[in-house]
């Protein structure tokens, strides 16, 4: 672990002097790119499926809603997220991180907000997280700030009526990565960060991961940099290509951190390949452990099928499911 550990402070310094994608701008002084967005997306995805809609939440009720929460600081930087629960508990209701994706360098939290809505309705705390993305800093800074963000959920358990035992993480693609990396790295003090709240536990107990890779060797992953001009996703958050530091791209890939103490998983997958990778080889390894995990495929779909209907229906409901089984029935 002294070589992760090189790697953690090694990544901090590199920061700046990456170059970032050519679509990268600068809002309130932070680097963005806006390679990501709903609109992007469902740009996209009309051109094959042209009746897709966005969902609807204006029929949900009883929810109450917290914008612009600040959960961590790193230096003057402020890290936000938005928190719904129900507005009438009578008890202590498990608590969801919704981590957006964009390749680790893009998207937004407000992605996530309508299957945060949609979740919180049924009896869940949610919380839409931001993370600092590639542009503005390199591995392993998101992961050191969704932890952070576990952290902020028990230290205001009281607050928002949290059970404290039961915290679940959801992400899409980049945050599905994330999400599943959560989950396998329970306890390992080397991800844990700089923050401050270290009386906190950052622990989750259950995962559901959106068409997010977890083996990030692979070559769907590791293979994309055939032009130097164009550096890849991985390439641009790392700050090397795989030719360069193929150790980190393994220290970053959540199938490589499987052990006893793995929370059960959910992989919710559209219909293409790529986006499963390392799935089955994770699931192999989980199983040797007796650790639940469960796969559902929606057919005919594509990547960010998350955020539209018709597939949103299908992708709540098994995310309902599993949690509930998994945060509310255990």
């Amino acid at each position: 672990m002294n070589n992760c550990i090189k790697h953690i402070f090694y990544f901090g310094i590199l920061a700046s002097s990456v170059v970032f994608a050519q679509n990268a701008v600068t809002i309130h002084s932070i680097p963005r790119d806006n390679y990501y967005t709903i609109e992007s997306a469902e740009k996209k995805v009309m051109k094959h499926y042209p009746s897709i809609t966005r969902v609807d939440t204006s029929n949900l009720s009883g929810l109450e809603s917290n914008f612009n929460l600040v959960y961590s600081k790193i230096g003057k930087r402020e890290l936000h997220l938005d928190l719904f629960h129900p507005s009438k508990s009578v008890k202590k209701n498990p608590a969801i991180i919704l981590i957006h994706g964009g390749g680790w360098r893009s998207g937004d939290r407000s992605m996530e907000i309508p299957m945060a809505k949609h979740l919180a309705a049924n009896g869940y705390v949610t919380a839409v997280v931001e993370y600092r993305l590639s542009p503005e800093s390199k591995y392993p800074a998101a992961i050191f700030d969704l932890k952070s963000a576990v952290r902020w959920l028990r230290m205001h358990a009281l607050e928002y009526e949290i059970d404290t035992a039961n915290i679940g993480v959801y992400g899409c693609s980049a945050g599905g990565h994330l999400a599943s990396f959560l989950g396998v790295t329970n306890g390992l003090q080397q991800f844990e960060g700089p923050d401050a709240n270290k009386n906190y536990s950052s622990d989750v107990q259950a995962v559901v991961n959106v068409d997010g890779p977890v083996d990030l060797t692979h070559p769907e992953e590791s293979g994309r940099d055939s032009n130097s001009a164009k550096p890849s996703a991985c390439t641009l958050w790392f700050g090397y290509s795989y030719q360069e530091r193929p150790d980190v791209w393994k220290e970053a890939s959540p199938i490589n951190f499987v052990s006893r103490q793995s929370v059960p998983i959910a992989f919710i997958n559209s219909s293409l390949e790529r986006y499963h990778v390392g799935r089955d080889e994770m699931i192999a390894q989980l199983t040797r452990y007796k650790i639940y995990s469960t796969i559902h495929t929606l057919s005919d779909s594509p990547h960010s099928f998350w955020l539209f209907n018709p597939w949103f229906t299908k992708t709540l409901k098994y995310t309902k499911e599993f949690f509930d089984k998994y945060l509310k029935e255990k």
